[in-house]
């Protein structure tokens, strides 16, 4: 089901689309591929939304950086110096978070207004991205199918394909919250990862990856979220064919459950702590599956290359239960 949800300057039509299946209820947006609202019930069977997200397309317009479930690429991440070497040739990009370059750019997929086609129990994104969009080279064939199984979860399944050597790294930017309000802290938080990517000041990974032994990136055994962080995990399971299951986040309270599987090799984790109005800082959080930030200047990282002939595939399934 479709429905009108505003207008941009340019006279640009964006539309509304709900899925529901499973006893949940996803709505998703043509502008951004925002998932604009996913509702759940808790273990008393009240449902709430547990993603934050604005009630029109104004809020969306007004307030961009939060990225609030967005579709983000062509690189989801930083790019170090917003450059990266590719065959030889420097690639210059849109330097939009000092220096760096930030999930696509100023004018990332975020920001783009998708053509959408209705699919079995789901709908599919799509748009071309032109050869230097963002200073991005090769001309992109990208897609994104939002689909919910009989239980009620989501995936995610993207697609790209290129006519010239490019990188790319897509992502949801979902911020999840499974009480429906009030801060995130208090969820608890499980990932399968033994290892993260270090980084600088301008959160650019420095160094080899390293154990999480000892230090606050140890979520090996599910604990309470807290704050203060913005760091790659480098999930166990390596880049995987199909979605493997890395992450539990559950809210005491309510008794809701969501687990992520995805193909990446990598997962962000953001709490979320410097959102301003009319948000407030750490009222969701933040599990992008996705590459490792800066591969593109990192040959010791797992490759975000994509050549033409080549497909460029990831997946990620977001299941809801109760406990």
């Amino acid at each position: 089901m479709s429905e009108p949800f505003g207008t941009l300057s340019d006279g640009t039509p964006v539309h509304r689309w709900t899925l529901e299946r499973g006893g949940v209820r996803v709505r998703v947006l043509s502008y951004g591929g925002v998932v604009q609202s996913v509702e759940v019930p808790d273990r008393a069977g009240n449902r709430a939304d547990v993603v934050l997200g604005f009630g029109d397309l104004e809020g969306y317009l007004r307030h961009p950086e939060p990225y609030l479930g967005a579709l983000v690429g062509r690189y989801a991440n930083r790019i170090a110096g917003a450059r990266f070497a590719l065959d030889g040739r420097t690639c210059a990009l849109e330097a939009n978070d000092g220096r760096n370059s930030l999930h696509g750019g100023r004018q990332g997929f975020d920001k783009r207004v998708w053509h959408v086609d209705p699919v079995e129990h789901g709908i599919r994104l799509s748009r071309v991205s032109p050869d230097g969009e963002e200073g991005f080279p090769g001309r992109l064939e990208v897609s994104a199918t939002y689909t919910l199984d009989a239980r009620g979860a989501l995936r995610i399944a993207y697609e790209a394909v290129t006519d010239a050597p490019t990188v790319v790294n897509l992502t949801n930017h979902s911020y999840w919250n499974l009480a429906g309000s009030g801060h995130a802290g208090g969820h608890e938080l499980r990932i399968a990862a033994s290892r993260y990517t270090p980084v600088d000041a301008e959160l650019i990974p420095v160094g080899a990856p390293a154990d999480v032994d000892g230090t606050r990136l140890d979520f090996r055994t599910a604990r309470g979220v807290g704050s203060g962080y913005d760091h790659n995990l480098v999930l166990d399971k390596g880049t995987t064919d199909a979605p493997v299951e890395v992450a539990e986040l559950s809210d005491p309270g309510s008794g809701r459950v969501l687990t992520v599987a995805t193909t990446a090799p990598g997962l962000q984790l953001y709490t979320a702590d410097h959102l301003g109005a009319p948000l407030t800082p750490g009222a969701g959080i933040a599990l992008e599956t996705q590459a490792f930030p800066d591969s593109p200047n990192r040959p010791d990282f797992p490759s975000t290359e994509l050549r033409p002939g080549g497909v460029y595939t990831s997946e990620t399934v977001y299941r809801f239960s109760v406990r």
